[in-house]
């Protein structure tokens, strides 16, 4: 296989391991341990678990950006 193929394939397979990855982690902290959802008040853990979210939602889309803003040379 080319190497600028294989770059690209890479960089698909670890967008997708890492964003079903972190999916996975949210859903669940979120749905299985019950911190996603309100049940009258606000808890310490809606609260860590929002942080956790957004915070952890900023980051993956900060590796997103830089992964795909590097150009990809298919002429090696």
């Amino acid at each position: 296989m080319e190497p600028g193929v294989r770059e690209y394939l890479l960089r698909i397979v670890n967008t997708l391991s890492i964003g079903l990855f972190w999916l996975a982690i949210n859903s669940t902290a979120g749905i299985m341990y019950d911190h996603a959802f309100f049940h009258g008040s606000i808890t310490m853990g809606n609260i860590i678990f929002y942080c956790w979210f957004v915070s952890s939602f900023i980051l993956f889309l900060r590796w997103q950006i830089k992964l795909w803003s590097k150009p990809i040379d298919f002429d090696q």
